[in-house]
């Protein structure tokens, strides 16, 4: 560390200088991109600015900046961390962004990074036809996406529910962040268990654990710093989407909308529901895996 820490000292001196020499660390050592960012130059940029108390979309100009020695010695230390111990940056730096909001971020909830957030962002590509009243984010994790429908929908009601106590805890922190406390309510539900079903939602969103077991043993080592509970769907993956595909319907109103992220489970679920129309979502970044299916289309589904 004293050793590298003198390199550091002696030959890099702005924000700049660090940047270029973070991004030719993290292409030596083949570390996996996934959690907010596909490429080593944003990566070493969501590490760099927030450990020295700067935005992610500061100008170009604070790149100029010149770096002391402590604030040096604490990037150096994230960046090692990053590298030797595959810890995601948004855990080393507890900020994480999505549709450009900013996020507190740590072990107890998964890296917010769903691309619902852009279907959000984008009027849920005129698929609901009315504004929305009521909004609730299952599986909310980090409240991520119950904010972004927050703050797209300001005069809507969202509810937020997660079977993780220590995750509704995050989702809390963010809220509070953003001011929210009166526009979202926390609710600690496995599922649809402690929702309300008089209370008819509009938009049901929802990324729950998908994951199956053959994937989970193989996923890079970044993975293992979240918590299993938000990945983890069983033994192929569906445990949890089936069961919010047969009870949905319930919570739904009559012109309302489920929206979900299987991910890779694309063929599988529509190879087990045939009959099902789902409508796939083509996504940024080519990420795959989100359906919308209505309430007459979830009527549909047989229980098995």
């Amino acid at each position: 560390m004293e050793k590298k820490l003198n390199i550091f000292k002696k030959n890099l001196f702005s924000i700049q200088d660090i940047l270029n020499w973070t991004v030719k660390k993290f292409n030596k050592n083949n570390i996996f991109y996934g959690h907010g960012t596909n490429n080593s130059w944003d990566e070493a940029l969501q590490l760099i600015l927030p450990s020295i108390l700067l935005s992610i979309y500061s100008s170009k100009k604070v790149l100029n900046y010149q770096l002391n020695n402590i604030e040096k010695k604490n990037i150096l230390y994230k960046i090692q961390k990053r590298v030797q111990k595959r810890i995601p940056v948004p855990y080393l730096t507890h900020k994480s962004w999505l549709c450009e909001t900013e996020f507190y971020i740590d072990a107890r909830a998964v890296i917010p990074r769903s691309p619902i957030a852009e279907l959000i962002c984008d009027n849920f590509r005129d698929l609901i036809k009315i504004y929305p009243k009521n909004i609730l984010d299952l599986c909310t994790g980090s409240g991520c996406l119950a904010i972004i429908s927050a703050k797209k929908y300001p005069k809507a009601n969202v509810d937020a529910s997660d079977y993780s106590i220590p995750a509704l805890n995050v989702a809390e922190i963010n809220i509070k962040k953003h001011n929210l406390e009166n526009k979202i309510k926390l609710i600690t539900s496995n599922l649809f268990e402690n929702i309300v079903p008089k209370k008819k939602y509009d938009v049901i969103i929802t990324n729950p654990p998908y994951v199956n077991k053959k994937l989970m043993s193989n996923l890079p080592k970044e993975f293992s710093y979240e918590p299993k509970i938000g990945l983890f769907g069983g033994m192929d993956g569906l445990q949890y989407i089936r069961k919010i595909l047969h009870s949905a319907v319930h919570f739904l109103s009559e012109n309302g909308i489920l929206v979900c992220e299987v991910g890779y489970n694309m063929m599988t679920l529509m190879k087990e529901y045939k009959n099902i129309p789902f409508l796939w979502i083509d996504c940024i970044d080519d990420a795959v895996g989100v359906f919308v299916l209505t309430k007459e289309e979830l009527k549909k589904i047989k229980f098995i």
